[in-house]
């Protein structure tokens, strides 16, 4: 016979051997003790923790039509077509973490819950709950929910604060719909922003394997305590290559509290607009330090202008956090409510000053969807952001209003009514009949479609 093909044979048979041997032992009883000493194992740590975690699955019925002439109302009854449109129904997964077992309370993500119909939490021990959303802040990803049921198991809370890159951590969730899953590792780095993920950004990096479907699962140390909520992954091939986010749990409870107290998060403002120092403004200005936030422009009778900041300020710290960049500042003023107060540490050329400003309340036009129409009832609309398409933006919907039920979410957009263009609250009220039917045209990502209220 082939030595060549003997050795490799000989070689897998004595693994097998050994495999043989180990699987035998662990059968027959792997003693906790070996020389004396424990057999290290996240495992009793584990069976405290994974209770607490539970996957999350959506659905979301969609209307669609065979041809999107079908969608214009006008049309279908024109050519005599029936009202009732065809429904597709879009499913998806993810995790979740139970922090507040008595509240029945569950941490996710607002991309797992994002415009869902209908919400089911398998927990642990394999009971199925269905969820009512209690508040969502899509600019941090965070999303409450509530399930009720007996006997839940909550996570601890730790203090993200006090994470150090090296610290060992394990994610626990549901990749690919695979609950329940473990993996672990370290944390790779922290504070992370910039990434173009979030609004506000200020992530653990974590080299935990994290795949889709571990989006609203835990981070936990060594302990058993919620560090993060796993958020996303950097993946330049597709697939895991070890670059995974986690929202730390500081940022987390800071939204969680206003989520459950309004259903939002009220941010407010203090009327900066800042860049990145780079080294050609350092040289610029002729800065000694060359790490902060440079004030580029000041909204007029803004905090800010009331406090005396100018544009060319460096601001280096607020409320005694240091702040590099321009994302430091933006996540600690984002998560600041109306009427805080925030300390501010700058530089003016080399002079080092501070100052306190008070949050003010952002000046955005708002109305309740009653006001303008009464099948509207239960919706706030606005005014969409700078990056939107222009229109209404439906900024909040009751689930149990006839909007909600017609199929309309938050962040639908109102780009006509009547067949009329609108791109602002004034517009919108100008070719509205509170005594009519009426037409209007959403602009949902990049979907449109047409909704009648009558």
């Amino acid at each position: 016979m082939n030595t060549q093909v003997v050795k490799p044979l000989l070689l897998m048979s004595i693994l097998f051997a050994c495999l043989s041997t180990s699987f035998t032992l662990q059968a027959a009883g792997l003693p906790p003790y070996v020389d004396g000493q424990p057999v290290p194992s996240l495992a009793p740590m584990l069976e405290r923790a994974m209770p607490a975690v539970v996957n999350i699955s959506t659905s979301t019925n969609i209307q669609v039509g065979d041809n999107p002439l079908m969608q214009d109302p006008f049309f279908r009854q024109f050519f005599n077509v029936p009202e009732q449109m065809n429904r597709q129904q879009k499913n998806s997964l993810g995790s979740g973490v139970i922090i507040d077992s008595s509240q029945g309370l569950v941490l996710t993500n607002n991309h797992v819950i994002d415009k869902a119909d209908k919400i089911l939490v398998t927990l642990h021990d394999g009971r199925q709950l269905n969820a009512e959303l209690i508040g969502t802040d899509p600019e941090s990803d965070v999303a409450i929910i509530r399930v009720h049921g007996n006997n839940l198991t909550q996570l601890p809370i730790a203090d993200s604060s006090q994470l150090k890159v090296g610290d060992f951590v394990a994610a626990i969730g549901s990749p690919f719909g695979l609950s329940q899953t473990v993996t672990s590792g370290i944390i790779s780095a922290l504070g992370r922003s910039g990434l173009g993920i979030e609004k506000y950004e200020n992530f653990i990096q974590t080299d935990a394997s994290i795949n889709p479907g571990n989006s609203g699962g835990a981070l936990v140390n060594l302990r058993g305590e919620l560090i993060g909520m796993n958020t996303a992954i950097l993946a330049p091939t597709g697939g895991n290559v070890g670059i995974g986010f986690a929202i730390p749990t500081n940022m987390i409870m800071t939204i969680k509290e206003s989520l459950v107290k309004h259903g939002e998060v009220k941010r407010g403002l203090l009327g900066v607009t800042t860049q990145d120092l780079t080294p050609e403004l350092v040289n610029a200005f002729n800065l000694e330090n060359k790490h902060g936030a440079a004030i580029s422009r000041i909204e007029s009778n803004s905090p800010a202008a009331k406090a005396g900041l100018e544009p060319g300020d460096i601001i280096v710290a607020a409320n005694g956090k240091p702040v590099k960049n321009s994302q430091d500042i933006n996540n600690i003023v984002g998560l600041l409510q109306v009427g805080d107060k925030v300390n501010i540490e700058f530089f003016r050329g080399n002079e080092k000053k501070e100052v306190d400003a008070v949050i003010g309340k952002p000046e955005q036009a708002q109305m309740a969807g009653e006001k303008l129409h009464p099948l509207l009832k239960g919706t706030v609309l606005g005014v969409t952001q700078k990056d939107q398409v222009e229109g209404v933006v439906l900024g909040k919907i009751h689930t149990s209003s006839y909007a909600w039920r017609l199929g309309l979410r938050p962040g639908d957009v109102i780009v006509s009514a009547n067949r009329y263009r609108v791109r602002n609250l004034e517009e919108l009220k100008q070719v509205v009949d509170p005594e009519d039917a009426l037409l209007i045209n959403i602009q949902r990502g990049q979907e449109g479609f047409f909704v009648v209220l009558r």
